[in-house]
């Protein structure tokens, strides 16, 4: 900031005065004018408001530093480091009666007064000349002070002047963040403990509304870590903290903020039964109710999490032991965090709210494989996976699977003989009970779980309903590869007196298929208004369908679960389902089995674009009615490209139209 008086604004007249406070006036030779462009001010009154019996002052824009011009008085601008005393002077001190809210400056030469053309701008002047002095005077004391008492006085005192001038403007609280950063990142390790500790005291009003600096930062965490009970972590840092996860968006912007947060959470994990300290800390800021307030709060609770039990791994697998037992002794101090660590996602995956989130976070495996290896990691970690499977909403359920096609999510890594398997099967017979009676007793999802067939199988020996179950799923759907799998498959339900059982309930339902499919019956089927998906499976175990080749259901009661009874019928090629309930968990189940559909009515269906999505299998549609659906613009030009053989489609009543 330029050391000199001025600012941008309108035309003011200056008039000089000696030190003997002899007024010159305005029409004498010696009388000196300046002209200043007009700045731009506030409209509220200059007097004090009151609100709810409060009293509020009034708040003044900063004025922009720039140099005075004086017209032919002064050979050079005033400084703000030659102004000894600043005041605002009334009209009763004044000799002149035109001279209205005027400001007195005096300086080492001269005693100067600005004339304004208001109360309103002359306050505005006033305390904007009042605060660039200042801020020059600490910023050259802070500098050059060398005594601890000294500095720590001064900090505190430009502080308390930046929280009380009504100056309203970012610099106001940046300045005094940047200049204690530089003085602590130059002094940082010749500061005792005292002054430390009065720092932290005298910086927490400023950051009520800002983030700490990089240094600050580093101070802090020094703090955190060389004396992580002080009073100073929990009175002091924790507003500070909260208002980081709160509102921060990018940690990797701020990486040191984040080591700050990791620190602090291990400072409240060295109190008395530290857990759960840190634990009510997490529910602390997640609030009473059941949805968080603070939507950013479990990305950031997330992103420090992980950043440190990553951190935690690599430091292990750099450190240079010199024997075994500085390597246990180093375990054994170091545990303490990842297992601090990995409680609070344990935590985390207990809020309703978060765990939808929480889940997609935590469904790539952000985790390397000696944290997936580590017994004591597992063991806690075990209990997120657990919640999050026994959810009861598909979306968070499922996030247990890999992220995509290809990709191993936690059911393969708590696979029997997987990465991170440690309970013979326990935590994967739990995840696959939940997907296999949910969601994902699905022709496709069996296909991808093939490659786990030798573990589904020495479970289904030791009689393990869900993959007893699943086996049976397997041969239901003609979900198995192969022949040789397959004939392994039922050797293995046959070898226990629960899967012959279970074998033997398939064997019928395949036996009853066979006889619906025979050839004959009708090639045409239209279902009367009003029916039902009961109504259609009783019409389908009636006889012998499989020569039906044309199906309407329009105007019926039937929903996504008469899918099941539909993808029995091989012939099929024509399927109406005009203004029924068949949403998008029929679609989905009909794209894995009717492939040589050419023919398909959801006019007026609540299908939306997940579940038209799955069209893109049926490689034999020609005609595909989607009148007054939620189809959109980008699903529909992704079902012209995937479907080649398409000739007509009704878009009307959608966006796409």
């Amino acid at each position: 900031m330029e050391d000199r008086l001025g600012t941008t604004g309108s035309s003011l007249s200056l008039n000089g005065i000696d030190t003997t406070q002899n007024y010159l006036r305005a029409g004498d030779n010696s009388a000196m004018a300046m002209t200043i462009p007009t700045a731009k001010t506030t409209t509220n009154s200059a007097l004090c408001l009151l609100v709810n019996g409060r009293r509020i002052q009034q708040r003044y824009e900063l004025l922009t530093a720039g140099p005075v011009q004086p017209e032919g008085y002064l050979d050079r601008p005033i400084l703000y480091s030659s102004i000894e005393d600043i005041a605002i002077w009334s009209k009763a001190k004044m000799i002149e009666t035109d001279c209205h809210f005027c400001i007195r400056i005096v300086t080492n030469e001269c005693v100067y007064f600005f004339q304004m053309n208001s109360m309103n701008l002359r306050d505005q002047w006033f305390h904007s000349i009042l605060w660039k002095r200042n801020k020059l005077k600490f910023e050259r004391i802070l500098r050059t002070a060398n005594r601890p008492e000294i500095l720590l006085r001064e900090m505190t005192n430009m502080i308390d002047f930046a929280l009380t001038t009504p100056i309203e403007n970012p610099e106001i609280h940046h300045f005094p963040l940047e200049i204690i950063s530089e003085i602590l990142q130059q002094q940082q390790f010749n500061l005792p403990r005292y002054v430390h500790e009065n720092v932290i005291v005298a910086l927490a009003p400023l950051l009520e509304k800002n983030y700490p600096s990089p240094e600050i930062c580093d101070f802090f965490s020094r703090h955190c870590r060389d004396s992580p009970r002080s009073h100073i972590v929990i009175e002091m840092f924790t507003p500070v903290v909260q208002r980081i996860l709160k509102h921060n968006t990018d940690f990797g912007k701020y990486p040191r903020m984040r080591i700050f947060v990791q620190e602090y959470l291990l400072a409240l994990n060295s109190q008395n039964d530290g857990l759960r300290v840190v634990q009510e800390f997490i529910k602390k800021i997640h609030g009473p109710t059941m949805i968080c307030p603070f939507p950013r709060v479990l990305s950031n609770f997330v992103s420090v999490c992980l950043a440190a039990i990553y951190n935690f791994f690599e430091d292990r697998k750099n450190f240079k032991f010199e024997d075994k037992q500085s390597c246990r002794a180093y375990e054994e101090e170091t545990e303490c965090q990842l297992v601090c660590y990995t409680k609070m996602l344990e935590t985390m995956s207990t809020f309703d709210d978060w765990r939808p989130h929480l889940g997609l976070l935590l469904q790539s495996i952000p985790f390397p494989d000696e944290a997936l290896t580590h017994d004591r990691f597992i063991e806690i970690f075990k209990n997120v996976v657990k919640y999050v499977v026994e959810d009861t909403r598909c979306e968070v359920h499922q996030t247990v699977l890999g992220i995509r096609e290809g990709k191993e999510g936690w059911f393969e890594m708590f696979c029997l003989g997987g990465i991170a398997c440690d309970d013979d099967g326990e935590m994967f017979s739990l995840m696959l009970s939940k997907l296999i009676s949910c969601c994902c007793r699905k022709k496709r999802f069996l296909l991808s779980i093939n490659k786990l067939l030798p573990a589904l199988m020495l479970l289904a020996l030791r009689e393990n309903h869900s993959s007893l179950e699943t086996l049976c799923a397997m041969l239901d759907l003609d979900a198995v590869e192969n022949r040789d799998n397959k004939l392994q498959l039922i050797s293995t339900l046959q070898s226990t007196s629960t899967g012959l059982k279970m074998y033997a309930k398939v064997c019928e339902r395949q036996i009853a298929l066979r006889e619906l499919q025979q050839k004959g019956g009708p090639r045409k089927l239209t279902l009367p208004s009003r029916s039902t998906d009961s109504d259609l499976t009783k019409l389908l175990s009636s006889g012998s369908f499989g020569n039906l080749e044309c199906l309407s259901l329009a105007f019926t009661n039937v929903t996504s679960a008469c899918a099941e009874q539909l993808i029995k019928l091989p012939a099929l090629r024509y399927l109406n389902l005009w203004s029924t309930q068949f949403g998008d968990a029929g679609l989905e189940l009909i794209s894995e089995h009717l492939n040589r559909l050419q023919v398909l009515n959801l006019c007026e269906t609540p299908v939306t674009d997940k579940g038209l999505a799955y069209l893109t299998c049926m490689k034999m549609l020609r005609k595909l009615n989607l009148n007054s659906t939620h189809l959109s613009p980008l699903t529909f030009e992704t079902l012209k490209e995937k479907l080649p053989a398409l000739q007509e489609c009704d878009i009307r009543y959608t966006d796409a139209w």
